[in-house]
């Protein structure tokens, strides 16, 4: 982590309603360019820190500061001018009537001209796949396309930041690609990118740094290929690990070898190549 510091999560505890506690003291500092997963089982907290990097919620305890400002003071329409945030649901993001519409609402809320405002939509409805659905209502696309559709209203708005809440989720295998090669385009772009999700093989594909979490806490926070390859520390969160990184532990037990992680997959698929029995 040696870019700029962009969001700083200081103690943060958080309860709905006061009675159930969702994070318990979490600590962290996100810096510009980077590519973070987060990830746990349903409740542990995930989405509800995610919630906090823009506004959304405001600690109980603690502070969270973005670009120096702190959400508990500063109004949520101006954090999202640097934290784009993109729902696990899209219901809970869509609200008109027309694809293009969907995506014009946020450049036209930045106040930018009617010019920039249709060259935002057309970039970012191509950047996803949409383009010849432009006139389309919204609800007449299927889940994964919304899914996508929600995502180019973020992009519309070009923040410095994308959160993107399970953007795999409904998607087939030629949609989820395009996802990861987008967060890849994104951050060579210098966007940080933070990704919830249970996609084991996405999080191995496009993360730099995993954080985990149960229990509201943070588990560990370090560089994806480590997370993913305690084992042990997985298990005791309920994560299963990428297929990938239980078979180069399968290959260790029982023959010896010493593959680190899943990241060695070519090494591993030497040896189902030459039909080695495992």
């Amino acid at each position: 982590m040696s870019g700029e510091p962009l969001i700083r999560v200081e103690d943060v505890w958080f309860s709905y309603d006061n009675e159930v506690t969702a994070l318990r003291g979490v600590s962290l500092t996100i810096t510009k360019g980077e590519r973070i997963a987060l990830i746990g089982q349903n409740g542990g907290g995930k989405t509800t820190l995610a919630k906090h990097l823009n506004g959304l919620l405001k600690p109980t305890k603690g502070r969270v500061l973005v670009k120096g400002m702190d959400t508990r003071t500063t109004p949520t329409h101006e954090l999202v001018r640097y934290v784009g945030y993109v729902f696990q649901n899209p219901a809970h993001q869509i609200f008109t009537s027309r694809v293009y519409d969907e995506v014009a609402y946020g450049p036209k809320n930045l106040g930018l001209s009617e010019e920039e405002v249709d060259k935002r939509v057309r970039r970012a409805l191509e950047m996803v796949g949409l383009q010849d659905y432009v006139e389309w209502h919204p609800y007449d696309l299927n889940f994964g396309q919304m899914k996508l559709l929600t995502i180019a209203s973020i992009l519309s708005m070009d923040p410095e930041i994308y959160v993107l809440d399970e953007p795999t989720s409904g998607q087939d295998h030629r949609w989820r690609n395009l996802v990861a090669e987008l967060i890849m385009k994104l951050n060579q772009q210098g966007k940080t990118i933070i990704v919830i999700t249970h996609d084991m093989k996405f999080v191995a594909r496009t993360s730099e740094r995993t954080i985990l979490l149960a229990n509201g806490k943070i588990l560990a926070d370090g560089p994806t290929r480590e997370v993913l390859n305690n084992i042990e520390l997985l298990r005791e969160a309920a994560i299963k690990p990428p297929q990938i990184t239980q078979l180069c532990h399968e290959l260790n037990n029982r023959l010896g070898t010493s593959f680190q992680s899943m990241l060695e997959e070519e090494a591993a698929e030497e040896f189902i190549k030459h039909g080695i029995n495992v």
